[in-house]
């Protein structure tokens, strides 16, 4: 990175305020960007991180503060003059066109013309130019549906830099990536850096963050609360400065760390699954949860974990195989068949397959009951205001308003709304399927800690996750899938380490 002292920011905001009904978001922030650096923006879901960036991209315009681009004060009326600005931003969920060409979707809205019409020949040997630049071998020509999310994530940096970026806002890109993905994210904004261009890269994944930035800035409930050096600020002390305590060793036991089933290792089974499987998605497993035990499901990404957890929630239809429940058989078809049995699913996309944005989060935490009860049984307002706000105390869900659009929450925050809504039906067992993922480091813990108290009361738990020490750290057996075949089950005894298990999966046998 370029010395401080020997160059000026080229985007720097200076006491940025932004309020929204009842809420401050930012408090007179201070930031600042130089050229050829990747800058980590950290914090807490709800510490201020996204609204920042809507500000430095004109979504919300600001209250109090000003921006400087290029050492001048600019005033960014929306995304679009923000790109004109040289100001580019990817996010988590990839905004392209995937009926489109790769080509097409690199320079939508800027394709070359000639007599009018679209110079197609020119548009791709552009496109081409572009991924030649950041070295990437893709197929301008190819529909980009035909590409992974990976590659789709990197069309989108292309894309968001052929406009001659000064600036590359990075929004939680590698949430989806496998480490090989991750490791190729890298080399683009590696080489994008030693172009020139200043990147702000968000992301709950600590690890990544030391691998890849220079400095960091930490935002704390709204709040500047400081600037470091990457290499000068342990992995410790960014947690304590991110949630506001005393330094502590994420990496010791806690009391979020497992426990011993509530039932014991001899309690019989709350579920069994014998042979299960459907075509094409998972190939027959067996697998056995008892009462108070966690037990997790690891591999890689597209190795079959999700598919295997929906067949136990009725999700999706299986082909073959049988399910015992307090050692009766069950058909579980249908999502209604598994609830009516005590089983409750916290999806992976909790955005689009678990809430519901537009109600409010006393909607959101009430319908699973209601829909249990039946529409004909309709829960009256006050019962649905005492439930809800029992459990946004439960919970610490903030801000602590159930009249509050769920969409406007943070995404620790739309997480224990998930679990609230499946919490109320008291559930015995809990499906949980990458309850941890994109949110931040205090939530994380405190959806460990719950889990473990859930365990710990007698409530079974499917835990899916890719990290694994947090799967070694709640888990009392470990399920091993790859190619969507669950190839090892793994006593969570104290020897289990997250390089033996990456080494099953790699051999697909237990070593």
């Amino acid at each position: 990175m370029p010395a401080q002292s020997a160059q000026q920011p080229v985007l720097e905001v200076r006491g940025i305020r932004k309020e929204f009904p009842g809420v401050v978001a930012l408090d007179g922030v201070d930031f600042r960007l130089f050229p050829g650096e990747v800058h980590a923006l950290m914090g807490e879901n709800g510490a201020g991180k996204s609204t920042l960036i809507k500000v430095l991209t004109g979504v919300h315009p600001s209250d109090g503060g000003e921006v400087v681009l290029d050492g001048r004060p600019v005033r960014i009326a929306g995304p679009l003059q923000a790109q004109l600005a040289g100001i580019s931003t990817v996010y988590q969920e990839v905004n392209l066109c995937p009926n489109l060409s790769v080509a097409e979707n690199i320079l939508i809205g800027r394709e070359p013309r000639r007599f009018g019409l679209v110079h197609w020949s020119e548009l791709r040997r552009r496109a081409a130019e572009s991924v030649a630049d950041l070295d990437l071998d893709i197929d301008v020509s190819a529909p980009l549906d035909s590409y992974s999310t990976a590659v789709q994530q990197l069309v989108a940096i292309v894309r968001a830099v052929e406009v001659s970026a000064k600036v590359l806002i990075l929004d939680e890109p590698t949430s989806s990536l496998d480490r090989e993905e991750v490791r190729q994210l890298f080399a683009v904004m590696r080489r994008l850096r030693d172009q020139g261009v200043a990147i702000l890269f968000v992301s709950h994944f600590l690890d990544q963050v030391y691998e890849i930035c220079d400095r960091m800035t930490v935002l704390l409930g709204g709040r500047l609360e400081g600037e470091y050096l990457t290499g000068e600020l342990r992995q410790v002390d960014l947690v304590a400065r991110m949630i506001g305590g005393e330094p502590s060793d994420p990496g010791e036991p806690s009391d979020s760390a497992r426990r011993e089933p509530a039932e014991g290792a001899d309690a019989p089974p709350f579920l069994r699954a014998d042979g299960l499987a459907r075509s094409g998605a998972i190939e027959p497993y067996d697998l056995t949860i008892r009462s108070g035990e966690v037990v997790g499901l690891a591999g890689l990404l597209g190795s079959g974990r999700t598919e295997a957890a929906r067949l136990l929630f009725g999700a999706d239809h299986s082909t073959r195989g049988s399910v015992r429940i307090e050692g009766a058989e069950v058909s579980l078809r249908t999502p209604r068949t598994a609830i009516s049995h005590g089983i409750a699913f916290c999806p992976e996309d909790r955005k689009t397959e678990g809430l519901i944005g537009e109600l409010t989060v006393r909607e959101n935490i009430v319908l699973a009951l209601q829909a249990a009860r039946g529409w004909t049984r309709p829960l009256s307002g006050t019962r649905q205001d005492e439930i809800a706000l029992h459990w946004i105390r439960a919970l610490g869900i903030r801000p602590g308003n159930p009249e509050a659009l769920v969409r406007n929450l943070s995404g620790g925050n739309q997480q224990k709304v998930l679990l609230a809504r499946w919490l109320i039906t008291d559930p015995k067992l809990l499906i949980l399927d990458e309850p941890t993922r994109g949110i931040d480091v205090g939530a994380k813990a405190e959806i460990q800690k719950l889990v473990a108290d859930l365990a710990g009361d007698g409530m079974s738990v499917l835990f899916i996750s890719a990290e694994l020490e947090e799967v070694l750290r709640l888990c009392h057996r470990v399920g091993v899938l790859r190619d969507r075949r669950l190839v090892a089950e793994l006593p969570n005894d104290g020897s289990l380490t997250p390089e033996s298990i990456m080494a099953t999966i790699a051999s697909g046998a237990q070593s």
